[in-house]
């Protein structure tokens, strides 16, 4: 490998002298796999303050003195290795993303379905409740009532090789609003498993006029998580507001 391919991780990191930065320059205005490399370490500053504290690390420089003294060869690899890792594991992420839609997709249309016949809203209509039939088959349910808002959500989990599949029974919500469930983990992160229309007519309203507007909306999601990582699921709307809340 060329000597100037070796000097990647030096260039992203800003520690090369002026006239060795204009000769990686020179020869990354020719080389793709330097430019992709240099894409892939892009934002490497950050992160060598992070990881200045690292035992063995030796005289890194501090924020304030802006890379100002070289780092050693070693540290250099290392943070490429950090870089590595940390790509693998987004894309091993996207993977699992990936995995669960695929699996929706071949269990069948739960991601956004709605188990009413949908009235005025136009457009095709759902025939086969796939959502509701998973939803009654799954024997993990946990149901929750918001004080506040009204609404009422039963939410069914099935873990998964991939993580958990999950559909849930929303009442008494009336439209017009957008809506989105989200799986709450232990660690505290969030992650949205599906997002919906409520018509104006809303969904599981037991006083309604119209026989739409009284059946419940089924919808399916999937998360990576497992269901013995997840703490919680909400229901809220687009603008953060929480309609409901209910433990897993």
């Amino acid at each position: 490998m060329p000597s100037e391919h070796e000097t990647v991780g030096a260039y992203a990191l800003g520690i090369l002298d002026d006239a060795e930065a204009t000769a990686f320059e020179a020869h990354l205005a020719g080389c793709e796999w330097c430019a992709q490399q240099l894409d892939e370490l892009a934002g490497m500053e950050p992160m060598l303050a992070a990881l200045a504290d690292l035992p063995g690390s030796g005289s890194t420089p501090s924020i304030g003195d802006s890379l100002s003294a070289k780092p050693t060869p070693r540290l250099v690899e290392r943070l490429v290795d950090e870089v590595a890792e940390k790509r693998a594991q987004k894309r091993r992420r996207s993977f699992y993303m990936i995995a669960a839609a695929a699996a929706l997709i071949i269990a069948g249309p739960l991601a956004a379905i709605a188990a009413n016949s949908g009235g005025s809203s136009g457009g095709g209509q759902v025939t086969a409740s796939s959502a509701q039939t998973a939803f009654s088959a799954m024997a993990d349910k946990q149901s929750a009532t918001d004080a506040s808002s009204g609404a009422s959500a039963t939410i069914g989990t099935e873990q998964k090789d991939w993580g958990t599949q999950a559909v849930l029974e929303l009442k008494n919500v009336k439209g017009p609003l957008k809506c989105s469930l989200v799986a709450v983990a232990k660690n505290g992160q969030r992650v949205t498993m599906s997002s919906w229309s409520v018509p104006n007519w809303g969904y599981g309203i037991p006083d309604a006029q119209t026989e739409e507007s009284k059946k419940p909306l089924y919808i399916g999601g999937a998360t990576a998580f497992k269901p013995n990582e997840i703490d919680h699921f909400e229901v809220v709307t687009f603008d953060g507001k929480k309609l409901v809340q209910v433990n897993a």
